[in-house]
């Protein structure tokens, strides 16, 4: 990565990014992930957090009672339109966490289906998968928070 070095107050040297770039490290001692990175290294000059959305449709009405996909579908659905709303998309999302109500291993493939249909499959974002025993409100299933780094503009985006 191309960088312009400054000398910053008090004689220290900082590097500054020209460009945005984000790396996908594969360590070495560490097994193969599935669907997600161990390591997701940026420069962004921008980073975007995204509040924990659940399904909630834009009237704010729960999408799926009782159905794990459909309410899946709707948070993605609902990433999508905040990262949008920040001149971002699922290609700039670095970390994802997701919150599930009593978790259950059998729920894994369903997230990871509806996943997969959102974020890079080749270079997917770090990921934390935590269950819960409650959500803020009963019949949520799922919410899930994000972090995106899009590039600067004008900067090409290294996967």
């Amino acid at each position: 990565m191309k960088t312009l070095v400054v000398v910053c107050f008090f004689g220290i040297v900082c590097r500054l990014p020209l460009s945005a770039q984000t790396e996908f490290p594969k360590p070495t001692g560490l097994a193969q992930p599935h669907g997600y990175s161990h390591v997701v290294a940026t420069s962004s000059e921008k980073l975007i957090f995204l509040s924990g959305q659940v399904a909630n449709d834009s009237q704010g009405k729960l999408v799926g009672k009782g159905d794990l996909r459909a309410q899946a579908i709707q948070v993605f659905e609902n990433l999508k339109t905040a990262l949008a709303a920040a001149s971002a998309n699922f290609d700039d999302v670095v970390k994802i966490t997701m919150y599930v109500k009593e978790y259950k291993p059998e729920y894994l493939g369903t997230l990871r289906e509806v996943r997969d249909t959102y974020v890079n499959k080749t270079n997917p974002p770090a990921s934390t998968l935590v269950g819960v025993t409650s959500l803020v409100q009963d019949d949520y299933l799922l919410e899930i928070e994000a972090i995106a780094a899009p590039p600067s503009k004008g900067a090409k985006k290294h996967r």
